[in-house]
């Protein structure tokens, strides 16, 4: 029988329940209020860059609705929201400031205060404007540089009223996914541009830290999408060395110069083809190393690797990430992502709730200067159907999210810091080169009247929340 509720755990005083989306995938006015084009907004116009032609001009209309959504959060008891800002509608062509734009998330704020609900704020969750992507974007420097000037507008605004600031969103795919593989936007295909990419967003958080730090900040962090990349074969050397290039490419590129200041000695060495170390200046290290208060870690599912060509075969749909680790841009055409026989949602991820214990708790072993840990991204797709009742009964996410949930309270028992859990997502909405094919909500959307249906997950989540506050 499934489990429909989490297993009773004594969470930590003052752990957050709450729930994530992103303004590029639910705000919608792509050009109302000041607006102008992000770089998702013109890769939507590229054809076939979309599933369905799909586009962000309505998306799920909450800049229009957020009075409604902001009620409903309320509905699901939400400590907290975890929201991004849009650079694209807070400094249109990055010019200068768009008070219309700035108005709405300080609205925004006001009413997520005024309901008792934390906000959690997100500076970059992927909308470039597509004025800087036209100036190289991240593979030019001097982006990390109008990041700032960004952030710092942002918090000029509201820095009066929100005390959780997140300068990144999963860097591997607006970086690597964006420039190298070219699936995510700008939709770039350069080895040389994904790697400068990833260095000039590592300068960008470091030099936004330490500039909001100085205006006053307290809890400010990074949120980082992280697998386990696991061996199909243990003893076999191949095998092994195709999950230290996933756990390289996946992971360290990212942990070690935030936590280390420093780049893996193997990651240096196996892009040196792609310039890596001939971009980095003499004091970025110590920049990007700034202090976290908190680090986000997003985390959908793990990865069984192998470095064998004929592996692929068992499992040619690896997830989101790990599918494009394997493009050949960094030489590593040879990792492929065995199947383990598990269940798989609509995205054709394997579902293994053990993997987010075992992150967890391997984080803490592994960096000695970890600050607190928040799940802030954690949720499946899954092909809803509507009962007849008008109901959406969508026993797989339910039993994902109630399974993950037991996961973290099992990490947090073993010593892993963690303070929070963030559903992914509030609603269902825009999922990037998807389109509107994938449902990640616990709230339904009908794209056609934008009527918002709570899903039992959702209500699930709802329980569980009022559960966890009672014990």
């Amino acid at each position: 029988m499934s489990q429909t509720a989490p297993t009773p755990f004594p969470w930590p005083h003052g752990f957050l329940w709450g729930s994530a989306t992103a303004a590029a995938q639910i705000e919608g006015a792509g050009h109302a209020g000041g607006k102008e084009d992000s770089i998702w907004d013109a890769f939507a116009q590229v054809p076939g860059a979309i599933a369905g032609g799909d586009d962000l001009e309505t998306a799920v209309d909450h800049y229009h609705r957020m009075p409604a959504d902001v009620a409903l959060m309320v509905s699901l008891g939400l400590d907290s929201y975890r929201f991004s800002t849009s650079w694209a509608r807070v400094r249109p062509g990055d010019r200068a400031v768009n008070p219309e734009g700035l108005d709405f998330y300080s609205r925004l704020v006001d009413e997520l205060l005024g309901a008792g609900i934390l906000p959690w704020l997100t500076l970059y969750h992927w909308d470039l404007p597509q004025a800087l992507e036209e100036k190289g974007g991240w593979a030019n420097r001097d982006t990390a540089y109008r990041f700032v000037d960004y952030a710092t507008d942002v918090y000029s605004a509201l820095g009066d009223r929100v005390t959780h600031w997140t300068t990144f969103n999963e860097p591997f795919c607006s970086s690597l996914l964006g420039y190298g593989s070219g699936v995510h936007a700008p939709g770039r295909q350069d080895g040389r541009a994904a790697i400068a990419a990833v260095h000039h967003q590592h300068l960008a958080h470091g030099l936004a830290v330490n500039a909001l730090r100085s205006a006053g900040a307290q809890n400010l962090g990074i949120t980082l999408n992280l697998t386990n990349a696991v061996p199909r074969d243990a003893t076999d050397p191949v095998d092994i060395e195709a999950a230290r290039r996933l756990d390289s490419l996946a992971n360290r590129i990212f942990l070690d110069p935030l936590l280390h200041g420093a780049y893996p000695e193997d990651t240096l060495r196996d892009l040196e083809p792609f310039g890596l170390a001939e971009i980095i200046h003499s004091d970025d290290l110590e920049i990007i190393a700034a202090p976290l208060d908190f680090l986000g870690v997003n985390h959908y599912h793990d990865d069984l690797v192998s470095g064998h060509a004929d592996a692929s075969a068992s499992d040619s749909h690896a997830g989101g990430a790990t599918r494009s680790v394997g493009s050949p841009w960094i030489g590593s055409e040879y990792i492929s992502f065995p199947s383990r026989g598990l269940p798989r949602t609509a995205m054709d991820w394997e579902v293994n709730p053990d993997g987010l214990r075992l992150l967890l708790v391997r984080l803490g072993k592994e960096y000695d200067r970890l600050p607190p840990l928040y799940v802030t991204e954690n949720g499946a797709a899954y092909d809803d159907v509507v009962s007849a009742d008008g109901a959406v009964h969508d026993a797989e996410r339910t039993e994902y999210i109630v399974a993950h949930i037991n996961k973290v309270g099992e990490a947090i028992a073993a010593g892993a810091d963690v303070r929070g859990y963030f559903v992914w997502s509030l609603l269902d909405n825009f999922e990037w080169s998807y389109g509107y094919e994938k449902r990640f909500g616990i709230v339904r959307v009908d794209y056609d009247t934008l009527e918002r249906t709570v899903k039992d997950s959702g209500s699930m989540f709802a329980a569980h929340i009022r559960a966890a506050h009672a014990g």
